[in-house]
């Protein structure tokens, strides 16, 4: 079978679903691997290094010939009218807003496997491109945070005086929110952290932060997530994080909610106690944002007592990393195909719970209930 990587088109996105070494893994599973030339060259792959892998470099990809097609982004309603009927894609797939390309996905009789529907199980963990990706982001979201920050983070002891370790703090404790952590303190911060989910003080503990436990209950949605607070909650929340954000040097925000708009955490009153010079990173800045006020890709500066303080908006963060985000992503996308393989024929086995969990369509049929609802929903 005849498995298809695109060079991804979306403006900023410098990842592949592909490296040579995923390549490797998918020829010995016995199926062919062709790459469009240059798909790699962003995320620091040559398309030599594929060539000398086993795969084939086109100029450009013939989709109507694929049987599998490995993505990055979510496809567009006009790339899956080029597939073929019965083709198979794997990749990221936006369900919840990326309705237009599911129903074009149902209406061509694709089979897709959504990477964000992979079960968190532990059978799965290979698989699960959030988890990965979500990784990636979170150490560069402390990078970026560290660049602006107009002071060091760790503790100096020097004969002209000691200087103090930077406070940060880091509201969502998921993948993204403990990789913050991690790498905040690798840097010598002095690092706390807070998440609605019950799980999560011993999480944070373990990863070397302070946990900050405010009077609210936890709120679990299962699966790793939170779910989202009820308006006198969330305002209940903002209320006892006040405090603790204008003692912050660095905010690093990563809290989402799957298929909702990110949750508010600081408002812009919140950032009036802030001091000159801190800086927020917000991580869902793309999907609504954590912090009132701040933009996807741009830096916001609000001014406050003494100067201004900067609200840093990320955008495709793991593209800012493009090397290992591929080189993580990638092995998502080989390990699910190969666990679909049988004899060099991609077959997937619905008896499967990894399987059937990562279908979002089949036969023209939407098999991931909230999608097939909120598509009907659309139409009324």
């Amino acid at each position: 079978m005849r498995i298809a990587v695109r060079r991804e088109p979306d403006a900023g996105e410098r990842r592949v679903a592909a490296t040579p070494e995923s390549v490797r893994q998918l020829i010995a599973a016995g199926l062919e691997v062709t790459v469009e030339a240059g798909a790699g060259v962003e995320a620091g792959y040559p398309d030599a290094d594929y060539t000398a892998a086993g795969a084939t470099v086109a100029k450009k990809l013939d989709l109507a010939k694929a049987d599998v097609l490995a993505h990055v982004r979510p496809l567009k309603p006009e790339v899956i009218t080029g597939l073929r009927k019965g083709a198979i894609t794997v990749g990221l797939a936006s369900p919840a807003s990326e309705l237009a390309a599911v129903k074009a996905l149902r209406d061509a009789g694709v089979t897709a496997f959504a990477l964000e529907l992979v079960p968190r199980i532990s059978r799965a963990q290979s698989m699960d491109a959030l988890t990965s990706q979500a990784l990636v982001a979170g150490y560069r979201c402390v990078l970026e945070g560290a660049m602006r920050l107009p002071r060091f983070f760790p503790l100096f002891m020097t004969a002209a005086g000691t200087i103090p370790p930077a406070k940060v703090l880091v509201l969502g404790a998921g993948v993204a929110g403990l990789q913050a952590i991690a790498t905040a303190k690798r840097l010598g911060a002095k690092v706390s952290a807070n998440d609605v989910r019950a799980a999560s003080a011993d999480e944070v503990q373990s990863m070397g932060g302070t946990f900050i436990h405010l009077d609210l209950d936890a709120a679990d949605a299962g699966g790793g997530y939170a779910k989202e607070l009820a308006a006198d909650r969330a305002k209940r929340q903002q209320e006892l994080l006040t405090p603790h954000v204008a003692d912050s040097d660095v905010i690093v925000t990563t809290a989402a909610i799957p298929g909702r708009p990110a949750p508010r955490l600081i408002t812009k009153a919140m950032l009036s106690g802030m001091r000159a010079g801190s800086v927020i990173v917000d991580l869902a800045a793309e999907s609504g944002g954590n912090v009132e006020g701040s933009k996807p890709g741009e830096d916001v500066r609000v001014k406050v007592d003494g100067g201004e303080i900067t609200i840093v908006g990320m955008k495709d963060a793991a593209s800012t990393m493009p090397y290992d985000a591929s080189r993580l992503y990638a092995k998502n996308v080989s390990n699910l195909i190969a666990l679909m393989t049988v004899d060099g024929v991609v077959t997937p086995d619905f008896e499967d719970e990894v399987v059937a969990g990562a279908c979002l369509t089949y036969e023209g049929v939407i098999r991931h209930e909230p999608t097939a609802t909120a598509v009907e929903g659309a139409k009324k």
